[in-house]
Parts: C-alpha cells; structure tokens; sequence
C-alpha cells in the first residue's frame, strides 16, 4: 500500500522541481528525501524517478501519481475531517495563506468572527505573497489562500477552484503637497522625475508598478524598497518618495499621504483559492464563507 507521506514529497517534487528544495519544504535532508522516494519506486514497483545530469526528474508515470497524489491526499484529508467532527460544528486547524495587505483587512477580521462564532476551529494565519501561496496550495503547506488571478507569474489552472471576494484599485500614493495631489487622476507621465518606493524585487506589486512605469515612458528612480506596506507609507508621509499601492494597503487614518486614481485605470481582482478534489471540510467552508461575507470596505479604497 503507497505511504501518503511518500506521496506527499513526489507531489512537492512535481510543484517544486528539485529534491533540495522539496528537503527545504519538508525540513528534511536532500538524502532522506531521495530514499523516501525510492522506497516509493519499490513500492510502485515503477520507476517514477530519472536521473539527467545531476538532477532527477519524474517520468511519465511519476508525473501521473505526483498529480494523482494530490487528489488522493485531499480525499484523505477530507474523510479525516469528517470523521472527525462528524455532526458537529466546524472544527480543527484551518491554514490561511493571504498576501500582506489582505491580513489586515479581510483575514484577521475573519478570524476574529471566527474565534467568536466557532470557539473549536483554530485558524494558522501565514502570510504569503502570489508567488508563494500558489506553489504552498498545491503541495498542501495551506488549505486555502487569499490571492489575485492577475498574477501572470504563476497563472491559476484547473487543479485550483477559485471563489470571488473583491476588486481592488491601484492607487498613486503621495504625501499632502505634491503636485499630483492637485488633480483628480493622475498620468503616471508626469511622475517622470520622482523618487519612488518599491516593494521587494521579483514580488507582484514590484513587477506591476515596474511595468506601469514603463507603459508610461519612463524607467523609475527607486530610492528604496520595502516588503512592509506600513514602512513605504511612512517613507512617502516624510516626502522622500510616491509610490503605487493597492487600495487595500492604504491606511488613511493613520499616514497623512493621499490617493489619486490612475487615469488609465488599474485593479486586481481578489479571490479565494482552495485545491480542486474533493468537497472542502466544513472548517475550511467556515473560513471562506467568512472571507466572502465582510461587514467593512477596504481600507482606503
């Protein structure tokens, strides 16, 4: 009979492409991984694995159990769950991946409710960008994220079941006094000599703002780069840069910065995203029917 750990680590294999980085993911060394995965091959009685150069990669009929696997561990998880909190109320530990300025707004006033409303349902709260919290769905690091479907990156397909939650505007953020503050929307190609903040390279909102420049004409002069959404208000509050932000990260009663819409519009949309497989448990139901049902607007929007 396959060992569903074994399972487990030829799936991330498929997600991730290298042994090293599956031995990172599952806080195992490179060698333990390799000898999980032979047994595996014993097992099977199939070679799954193929080695070209100093790599290894899956052959066909690895390809088809890792993604196989993903579908039998979901259906596994869920008859635990059930079992589990048979004819009871939502319960155990829910993982929630959301991308920084969705935690504040729409994640941590979920929890809140739910701490309330189900006093057995314990929700881990990671926060992970687009490009992290896809790859950390599909190897089963989280039961479901906060995301956006306009991250191109890494583009949404049909082992994932998406569940609407919000559009979100990109806005040019400036400190009170700066000639953009003057006008209702704002050509970026008249930011041409500014300084900007951006966030960290290689992130969604580091490559979006990097291409909106560049639609406009010009290359930005980036003076500094954050992954904390707070320190690039306060940097643009003090004068020193504008910067471009969701609406959802945009704290107007606590920066002295202000908002101007583009005036080529931009917005992402928002969603929920939980693996495609078997129905999600009632726990991680109560997570996104909290998620969908927010009593606040986004701040700043």
């Amino acid at each position: 009979m396959m060992n569903p750990w074994k399972l487990q680590l030829l799936s991330r294999l498929d997600t991730l492409g290298t042994v090293r980085a599956v031995a990172e993911a599952a806080n195992l060394s490179p060698s333990n991984v390799s000898q999980q995965l032979a047994t595996l091959e014993t097992e099977t009685g199939t070679q799954l694995l193929e080695r070209t150069g100093r790599r290894v990669r899956l052959t066909p009929a690895g390809l088809i159990l890792a993604r196989r696997a993903r579908t039998i561990l979901d259906h596994m998880a869920g008859v635990e769950a059930e079992l589990r909190g048979f004819g009871a109320e939502p319960a155990g530990r829910v993982r929630l991946g959301a991308f920084q300025s969705a935690i504040h707004t729409m994640a941590v006033p979920a929890v809140t409710r739910l701490t309330r409303e189900h006093p057995k349902l314990d929700v881990e709260l990671l926060e992970l960008e687009p490009h992290e919290s896809i790859p950390a769905l599909r190897v089963g690091d989280v039961d479901l994220i906060i995301t956006t479907t306009d991250f191109d990156e890494l583009p949404l397909g049909p082992d994932i079941d998406l569940v609407p939650l919000a559009t979100d505007p990109v806005l040019l953020v400036v400190p009170p006094g700066h000639p953009a503050a003057k006008r209702g929307t704002v050509d970026l190609a008249s930011c041409t000599d500014a300084s900007w903040s951006f966030d960290k390279p290689q992130s969604y909102m580091a490559n979006l703002a990097l291409r909106l420049c560049r639609q406009a004409g010009f290359e930005p002069h980036i003076v500094c780069r954050f992954s904390n959404y707070m320190m690039t208000l306060q940097h643009v509050e003090a004068g020193l840069s504008i910067a471009l932000l969701p609406g959802l990260a945009v704290d107007l009663g606590r920066y002295r910065v202000l908002t101007r819409e583009l005036s080529n519009p931009v917005t992402r949309t928002i969603t929920a995203a939980v693996r495609r497989g078997s129905p999600p448990r009632a726990a991680v139901r109560a997570v996104l029917d909290a998620l969908r049902h927010r009593p606040e607007p986004p701040v700043g929007a």
